[in-house]
C-alpha cells in the first residue's frame, strides 16, 4: 500500500481484516500527515443521502460507505479505538431556487424510503445559535453526518499495528513488474516485493504511474478551514453539522466550531476567499462574526482531470489505483477499501 492518508489507511486496515498481510509505505506512515495534505485538512462531513443523484456509481459508493462507516466505527470502538461520529446533516437553502431543489430532493428520498425532513424557516429560527441570516429552508438528513478524520486515521493505524500492519516511513521511488510480481524501489534504499500494489498517494500518484504508461492527471484544489471558539452564552441546539452554500459548519466540543472549506485552484491560499468563508459570504450571524479564530489551516484535494472522481481502477495485473477522491475522501474511504478487497479476492494478479 502506497499512501497513508485516509484512503490508504482505510484500505490497509480493511485488507488486513480480510486476512491479507499489508505493508504501508509513506514518509508519514506513523502519522500524522504533513500540514497541507488533503486528509489532514478534511472536516469529515459525510454527504451520502443528500447527494444530488440517486443512481449510478457515485451514488452506490456513497450508500455503501455510509453503511460501512457505521460498522467500522463500532468495530474500532470495540477494539479500543473510538472515532467521534455524529449522525445527521442539515443542508440549508440560500435562495428560492435552492429551496425548490431541496423540496424535490426530499420528495425523491422519501419515495426511496429514506427519512428526510424538510424544515421551514420558523424551525430554523428556533435553533441556537442563529443560522446564517439568508437561510430560507433546510433539509435534515439523519443518516448523513460527520466524523473526525484525524481520529479515524489514528484508529486505523493503531488497530492495524496491533494486528500486524507494517509501516514503512519511506517514499516509493519507482514501480516495476518482474516475473509476475511488483517490485518497489524505496527512496531511502532497498525495496519491497509483493503480488499486489495499491497506489493511494493522492497528488503524488501520477508521478508513480506515468513511467508505467498510465496517465492519470490530478489537479490540486486548495481548501481553507478554521477552528473557532464561540462565546460561553451560546448553547448549541443544532441537530447536526450544517452546510450553507457549500460551507460546512461543524459543532465541536468545548464551544468550538470547525468552519470550511473554500474551493481554490492551485497551491496558494487566497486571502479574499478566507474573508468570504469567515463571513459566510456576507451572511454570518453576529455570534459567528465575533467568534475567536483559534487556528487556520489549508489542504490540497486531488481532483481527476477529464475523469469523474474517484479513480478506482485496476490498471494492470496486481496494480490498483485508489486516488482522486477530491472532496469526498473521508466519505468514500470505506467503499474504496471494500472495492479493493473484493477485486483482490476475485482477480489473479
Amino acid at each position: 500500500m502506497i499512501g497513508a492518508g485516509i484512503i490508504g489507511l482505510a484500505a490497509a486496515w480493511w485488507l488486513q481484516r480480510c486476512g491479507h498481510a499489508v505493508v504501508l509505505v509513506d514518509p508519514a506512515s506513523h502519522g500524522p500527515q504533513p500540514e497541507g495534505s488533503g486528509s489532514s485538512a478534511a472536516l469529515g462531513v459525510l454527504m451520502g443521502e443528500v447527494f444530488h443523484r440517486s443512481s449510478g456509481r457515485a451514488w452506490q459508493l456513497r450508500q455503501q460507505s455510509l453503511q460501512l462507516w457505521q460498522q467500522w466505527c463500532a468495530e474500532l470502538a470495540t477494539a479500543g479505538q473510538p472515532v467521534p461520529h455524529r449522525q445527521g446533516l442539515l443542508l440549508l437553502a440560500a435562495s428560492a431556487q435552492e429551496q425548490e431543489r431541496l423540496e424535490a430532493l426530499a420528495l425523491n428520498r422519501q419515495a426511496l424510503g429514506m427519512a428526510m425532513e424538510l424544515w421551514q424557516r420558523p424551525a430554523l429560527e428556533a435553533l441556537c445559535p442563529a443560522l446564517p441570516r439568508g437561510a430560507l429552508a433546510g433539509l435534515f438528513s439523519p443518516r448523513d453526518g460527520q466524523l473526525d478524520p484525524l481520529a479515524a486515521m489514528a484508529a486505523f493505524r493503531h488497530d492495524g499495528q496491533a494486528r500486524g500492519l507494517e509501516l514503512r516511513a519511506d517514499r516509493v521511488a519507482a514501480l516495476e513488474r518482474r516475473n509476475g510480481r511488483w517490485h518497489l524501489s524505496l527512496q531511502g534504499g532497498g525495496g519491497l516485493e509483493a503480488p499486489w500494489v495499491l497506489v493511494a498517494a493522492g497528488l503524488a500518484s501520477p508521478a508513480l504511474l506515468a513511467p508505467l504508461g498510465h496517465e492519470r492527471p490530478l489537479e490540486p484544489v486548495l481548501g481553507q478551514a478554521a477552528e473557532l471558539e464561540v462565546g460561553p452564552e451560546l448553547t448549541t441546539t443544532w441537530p447536526a453539522s450544517v452546510v450553507w452554500r457549500g460551507i460546512n459548519l461543524v459543532p465541536r466540543p468545548q464551544r468550538r466550531l470547525w468552519l470550511g472549506a473554500t474551493l481554490e485552484p492551485g497551491l496558494s491560499a487566497d486571502p479574499a476567499r478566507w474573508n468570504a468563508l469567515r463571513q459566510l459570504e456576507g451572511e454570518a450571524p453576529e455570534w459567528l462574526a465575533g467568534a475567536c479564530v483559534l487556528r487556520r489551516w489549508q489542504g490540497l484535494r486531488a481532483r481527476p482531470v477529464g475523469r469523474p472522481a474517484p479513480l478506482l481502477e485496476l490498471l494492470e495485473p496486481g496494480l490498483l489505483l485508489l486516488s482522486g477522491h477530491y472532496r469526498n475522501g473521508v466519505l468514500l474511504a470505506p467503499a474504496s477499501a471494500a472495492w479493493a478487497a473484493e477485486l483482490i479476492a476475485t482477480a489473479s494478479p
